[in-house]
């Protein structure tokens, strides 16, 4: 990957760090000025789930975020864009749909196939019942 190449991720995964900040900032700014002293029950009900759903997706975008810094500690490195299993390159496209990606098509492939197979450890496993 070239020199133009790399500063073409490097500015995708600033922006998207970003814009992940930027929506965690607005997230806490709505919580702190949220009223969550309602009279109907069904009002409070909604209003927790509409919270909880939040702090999920804001969970989410923090594992997200750790993604970005390891993949621009990777630019930093030399190592963006070398598939962490086989060392290959990982194709431009692939990076352009995923910017955090660690694994080329390849070894991904590999790896959803072992997950999707009952007793490797990897995938969920099918339910045991005792009679």
């Amino acid at each position: 990957m070239d020199h133009e190449q790399m500063e073409f991720f490097k500015t995708l995964l600033k922006g998207m760090a970003n814009e992940i900040l930027q929506r965690g900032d607005d997230t806490v700014a709505s919580m702190q000025g949220g009223d969550m002293d309602m009279p109907d029950p069904a009002d409070r009900a909604s209003a927790e789930s509409e919270r909880e759903f939040l702090l999920s997706l804001r969970q989410r975008e923090h594992t997200m975020l750790r993604k970005i810094r390891e993949a621009l500690q990777r630019i930093e490195d030399g190592e963006y864009g070398e598939c962490e299993e086989c060392g290959e390159a990982i194709g431009v496209a692939r990076l352009k749909a995923r910017p955090v990606t660690t694994l080329c098509i390849h070894c991904k492939q590999r790896q959803e196939q072992l997950e999707a197979v009952p007793g490797t450890g990897s995938g969920p496993q099918p339910q045991q019942y005792e009679f």
